[in-house]
C-alpha cells in the first residue's frame, strides 16, 4: 500500500506560481512512476505531468513550458512547479503512483487561478 498526501494548493492570481508537493509512504518510492492529474469542474480528469522511476518526464500540451515535475527519492516526494498560471489551470490536482498493476491516488488539492 502507498499513501499519497498532497499539499501546496491555493488561490493565486493569473501569471502567478505555485508548487505542489506529494509525500508518499512506503520504502520503494523510487520504483514508482509518479504523476499529477487534474479535474476541473464539469470536465474529466486529465494527465498533467508524469515522471518515471528513471526520471523521464511527460507533460500535457497545455502545460508544457510552464509546469515542471520533479522527484526527490530521498524524501519520498514528488513536486509540481507551476508557473505562469492561467484561469484554465483551475482544478483539483491529484498525485498518482503506479508500479506494474498497482495504482494509487491522493485525495487531491485545490488550485484556483483567479484575479
Amino acid at each position: 500500500q502507498v499513501q499519497l498526501v498532497e499539499s501546496g494548493g491555493g488561490l493565486v492570481q493569473p501569471g502567478g506560481s505555485l508548487r505542489l508537493s506529494c509525500a508518499a509512504s512506503g520504502s520503494i518510492f523510487s520504483l514508482y512512476a509518479m504523476g499529477w492529474r487534474r479535474q476541473a469542474p464539469g470536465k474529466q480528469r486529465e494527465l498533467v505531468a508524469g515522471i518515471t522511476s528513471g526520471g523521464a518526464t511527460i507533460y500535457a500540451d497545455a502545460v508544457k513550458g510552464r509546469f515542471t515535475i520533479s522527484r526527490d527519492n530521498a524524501k519520498n516526494t514528488v513536486y509540481l512547479q507551476m508557473n505562469n498560471l492561467k484561469p484554465e489551470d483551475t482544478a483539483v490536482y491529484y498525485c498518482t503512483a503506479a508500479l506494474g498493476l498497482q495504482a494509487y491516488w491522493g485525495q487531491g488539492t485545490q488550485v484556483t487561478v483567479s484575479s
